[in-house]
């Protein structure tokens, strides 16, 4: 009978991967409402294009690192 056992070094790899997220996640909207309230200033346009970039990241690496985890809980070797 074989039992699952979870991989800590993948374990720790997703775990950095959801940091990475939660720096975005915070990083993004952040940069969305500085650009915002300020329409008339010349970094308009590339503080909401860096923004929606970071949000897109945050999405990104939020399924990679659970998707890390989870194979490092229940993937069979």
């Amino acid at each position: 009978m074989e039992t699952n056992k979870t991989d800590k070094d993948i374990l720790v790899k997703g775990i950095k991967t959801m940091g990475i997220t939660l720096i975005c996640m915070f990083l993004g909207p952040s940069l969305l409402y500085v650009a915002f309230t300020n329409e008339d200033k010349p970094l308009y346009i590339p503080l909401i294009i860096l923004g929606i970039i970071i949000c897109a990241s945050a999405i990104f690496f939020a399924f990679k690192g659970l998707n890390t985890i989870m194979n490092s809980m229940f993937k069979k070797k």
